[in-house]
């Protein structure tokens, strides 16, 4: 992992999408932005596709992050409303690609889990943890946002787990043959 980087956190949504950016610099991380894009007055859903790849232009021409972390859709009932939501989920995902950057998808469960350690956690415990562990003093009124920062932190956290994971992880025995004589003789201790 890069000594320093920013990562651009968003929860998709047609009417509301949140963005966060946090900053990532060795151990330490702080809040950068977090904020929303309202989209409720603009009743076209084609406009509203447009606002959010211009939003997410904005944010990451101004920003520079070095990674993207895309909060996946939660399945409903409601169809359509899964089929628009798929819909901003894929213009945000597009947009960090034309800016070569990999958008990637966590899941709300995964989320919360990696926030709070329980993955059935309510918004108001992630957002107390997030202001405990970002030192957010400001008054939060839409939970979209602490989301947004919720994947963003979630994803940095899923980095550090997988750099944990590859180091600690047993170094594979050489092969010299795919017959059972060789897999007795490099694996003895397998043999009752």
């Amino acid at each position: 992992m890069k000594e320093s980087q920013i990562i651009l956190g968003i929860d998709p949504g047609t009417i509301v999408m949140g963005y966060g950016l946090i900053l990532v610099n060795k151990s330490n991380v702080s809040l950068i932005e977090m904020g929303v894009l309202h989209l409720s007055k603009h009743k076209d859903h084609a406009e509203r596709l447009q606002l959010i790849f211009k939003k997410m232009e904005s944010l990451i021409t101004h920003h520079r992050p070095t990674a993207v972390a895309i909060e996946a859709p939660f399945f409903g009932k409601n169809v359509q409303s899964m089929l628009k939501l798929g819909r901003a989920q894929g213009v945000a995902i597009a947009a960090a690609m034309m800016h070569d950057l990999h958008a990637v998808e966590y899941a709300p469960r995964k989320i919360k889990q990696s926030i709070t350690g329980r993955g059935n956690a309510t918004k108001e415990q992630v957002l107390k943890m997030l202001q405990h562990t970002l030192n957010i003093t400001e008054d939060v009124r839409f939970m979209d946002a602490t989301d947004a920062v919720a994947a963003a932190l979630c994803h940095h956290y899923q980095g550090k787990t997988a750099a944990i994971k590859k180091d600690n992880a047993p170094k594979a025995k050489a092969k010299s043959g795919g017959s059972w004589a060789s897999f007795i003789a490099q694996n003895p201790d397998r043999i009752k």
